[in-house]
């Protein structure tokens, strides 16, 4: 699954890394990006190549309400070309999930509580996540238009089988173009594409739990600690971890 990640890089450097223009609509920076908020993604708009935001949890079209996007943050590559929410976008609406770096629970032997987590890249260049996008239109208010993203989950390489028995699809640059080409809609080919991106792509260590508060979204999130010290420290200060994200 892929539940939280983070976005803080500068907009232009995003957009100018991708090859696409800057977005109208600036986000934040947030080290704790979760479900159901704005982020920021790269698709091909009328021929253009644009990073703009998005709400993360895809609406379908044929929705009653867009509180189904809760539901809809992750589309398991396995099954994406059944699905009746995914397949046509998967056909046609294809975009990049450009992020920082992400974080997953570890299970620890013996233990309820799960260690999180940061995973990047060893060169700190972004993550290209494939995802899908929709819009969607409310049918009790014509002017509630909602365009809405999905980050696309696989099976997991070597490395992040350590932590976790899926990762989200990675995409390397050289697919960028063909993945975001609206009129690219060979499934055959397309299959190619839901593939584990190669182990030495990612590095990860241990971060401190304030991660699994939602409200908290400062850049201490990423540093790294150590586990036993801070479960220490927060026994003596009586304090308690609450569950990570719900896997999806």
């Amino acid at each position: 699954m892929c539940g939280r990640f983070v976005s803080a890089s500068p907009p232009d450097e995003i957009a100018a890394y991708f090859d696409a223009a800057a977005p109208e609509k600036l986000l934040p920076a947030n080290y704790n990006v979760a479900p159901t908020t704005d982020v920021y993604a790269v698709l091909v708009d009328g021929g253009v190549r644009k990073l703009v935001p998005l709400h993360w949890g895809l609406i379908p079209p044929w929705a009653k309400e867009r509180k189904i996007a809760s539901r809809m943050i992750n589309a398991r590559s396995e099954t994406i070309m059944e699905k009746p929410s995914f397949k046509n976008p998967f056909k046609k609406r294809r975009c990049i999930i450009p992020v920082d770096g992400f974080y997953e629970w570890q299970a620890i032997p013996g233990q309820k509580k799960k260690q999180p987590m940061f995973i990047q890249r060893p060169d700190g260049e972004p993550f290209a996540f494939g995802g899908l996008w929709e819009v969607w239109k409310s049918k009790d208010d014509p002017d509630e238009i909602v365009r809405s993203c999905t980050i696309i989950t696989g099976p997991a390489n070597e490395k992040m089988a350590e932590i976790h028995d899926r990762m989200p699809l990675i995409l390397p640059p050289d697919r960028w173009s063909d993945w975001l080409d609206p009129e690219l809609q060979d499934l055959d080919t397309l299959g190619k594409f839901l593939v584990p991106a190669p182990p030495q792509l990612i590095t990860f260590y241990p971060v401190s739990t304030d991660v699994n508060l939602v409200r908290n979204k400062s850049p201490h999130l990423i540093d790294r600690v150590d586990p036993e010290q801070e479960t220490a420290t927060q026994a003596s200060h009586h304090d308690s971890d609450t569950e990570p994200p719900p896997a999806v």
